[in-house]
């Protein structure tokens, strides 16, 4: 199918007329409504609620006088700038100071009593050696393992070099990747 001078004829006439792109498109034939929509782009024609609000506001534009009195009073400029003016001091503060939690909890950490002593004696090694290093500095090859509360300045990721196919290096896969029946064991 190919955009011939007479389809976008029509193109153009139905979405003049409020036709949906489906509509349009079955009318042609032979194109989907994607298709329509696209070249609708192409061609530049305006969004059909502006042009359906353009062409109501010619007639009353002309009927009534009243428009004008309503449109010179719109404008105010005066809040922009106070906007302006207030948005330089809070440029001004620390990242940290403009996160707003979002009132979710944290996801739940494994406690105490669920991880090995063994693995959690691996952990607090591991955490004196550990790169402690931000997100932003975070790779495939880093353990993504976070250390601290997030909206303190004190946290950090652990950074130390991952365990092949796992998000953590190999102290934190002990902490994370525990077998359901040796976390039940402990439990009791």
């Amino acid at each position: 199918m190919s955009w011939t001078d007479d389809r976008v004829e029509t193109l153009k006439r139905m979405w003049g007329e409020g036709q949906s792109a489906s509509q349009i498109a079955k009318e042609l034939g032979g194109v989907t409504r994607n298709a329509v929509i696209g070249k609708v782009h192409r061609l530049g024609l305006s969004n059909r609620a502006t042009a359906g609000t353009a062409a109501k506001a010619e007639p009353k534009a002309k009927a009534a006088p009243k428009a004008e009195p309503k449109a010179k009073a719109a404008p105010k400029p005066a809040p922009e700038m106070k906007t302006e003016a207030a948005a330089p001091p809070k440029s001004n503060l620390p990242a940290r100071k403009q996160i707003i939690p979002a009132g979710q909890p944290l996801p739940p950490q494994p406690s105490a009593n669920e991880i090995s002593p063994e693995a959690l004696a691996k952990v607090n090694e591991v955490e004196k050696k550990a790169k402690k290093i931000s997100l932003m500095e975070l790779t495939e090859r880093t353990c993504k393992w976070p250390v601290g509360d997030p909206a303190t300045e004190d946290f950090w990721f652990c950074g130390l070099p991952v365990k092949q196919g796992k998000p953590y290096c190999e102290a934190h896969v002990g902490v994370a990747f525990q077998p359901m029946s040796s976390r039940r064991d402990r439990r009791r």
